[in-house]
């Protein structure tokens, strides 16, 4: 365990901590700008979390453990992925453990664990966002499964370090058929892990629309404060993969400070160019109905096959 590994676990894990608000923020003044409102400000969600800090925490009466754990696993599952997805560089100490299967069943877990919070409740609104979140999981958690590993069919590894060191070494990956699938199919299924228009509107309460804001409802205070740090890491973590596999130029692959350095202020583009088209693009977008979700999922689940097959057959050829 080299002390470079180390400083470039730490700073990778700090940037995400520290910009997955700040993210938040830029998505939503994009969207009041684009809307002709003037918007909170880029460090409104700060202040939200700051705010919220502050406050005493509420349990509704006859809550158990699973809704007292879940913003806490919430945001240490949040914290494992960033530290695993090799986003700045692909020499750290955990660069070993970012299996493909290791992320998906950390953000699984963090799933789960919400929903189980929104059954805990025994609320009405709780059990309909649960039952949601988990048929929307069903799809989503497969379809990143494949599309990541019709990516590492060339590498030969199911290491997301050796996935993207592999697609630098060799360009000509990224504009492979495989490989255009897999990331489209990987967009989408980003929207719906991340609760974002078309599948989820996270700026509505609207009870006949509303999925993840209906496993919260029952939170408040420091609690609320995790539950929203939680959501807006893996919105930074999942955009940061999906940035690292579609445009992995800039990662640092050798113990080079200035190149851990350009790896960082890149990354920060990178994925605030990526939010802030997210944000452009929803403006436009209506939410599909709940019905009309598994048909958009089944979809991207089908391309992440058509990814993995294509990637077996160029493989062989």
């Amino acid at each position: 365990m080299s002390g470079f590994g180390v400083v470039t676990l730490v700073a990778q894990v700090l940037l995400v901590v520290a910009g997955a608000p700040l993210l938040t923020g830029v998505m939503r003044q994009v969207r009041a700008y684009l809307e002709g409102r003037a918007g909170a400000g880029v460090l409104q969600p700060w202040r939200d979390v700051r705010k919220l800090l502050r406050k005493e925490p509420i349990t509704p009466t006859g809550t158990g453990p699973a809704f007292r754990a879940a913003p806490l696993v919430l945001v240490a599952t949040g914290l494992l992925v960033a530290a695993l997805v090799p986003l700045a560089g692909t020499v750290s100490p955990a660069a070993s453990h970012g299996d493909l299967i290791v992320v998906v069943a950390l953000l699984a877990l963090g799933t789960v664990t919400l929903a189980l919070a929104g059954l805990d409740t025994g609320t009405a609104f709780g059990g309909m966002g649960a039952s949601r979140e988990m048929t929307i999981a069903a799809l989503v958690e497969p379809t990143i499964l494949l599309s990541v590993l019709a990516l590492s069919m060339p590498s030969g590894s199911t290491s997301l370090a050796a996935i993207v060191t592999g697609r630098i070494d060799e360009p000509a990956r990224l504009a492979s058929p495989s490989s255009l699938l897999a990331l489209v199919a990987l967009a989408v299924v980003t929207l719906a892990e991340a609760g974002r228009l078309p599948v989820d509107n996270p700026s509505t309460h609207l009870e006949l629309t509303m999925v993840h804001e209906a496993m919260v409802l029952e939170y408040a205070g420091p609690d609320l404060a995790l539950i929203e740090l939680g959501a807006q890491l893996r919105l930074t973590v999942l955009l940061g993969l999906l940035a690292t596999l579609a445009v992995p130029w800039g990662i640092a692959t050798t113990t080079s400070w200035p190149a851990l350095l350009l790896a960082l202020v890149l990354l920060t583009i990178k994925v605030t160019a990526l939010g802030a088209g997210l944000a452009a693009a929803e403006v436009s977008w209506a939410k599909v109905r709940l019905f009309r979700v598994p048909e958009l999922l089944a979809g991207s689940f089908l391309l992440a096959l058509l990814a993995v097959t294509a990637s077996y057959f160029l493989s062989g050829a």
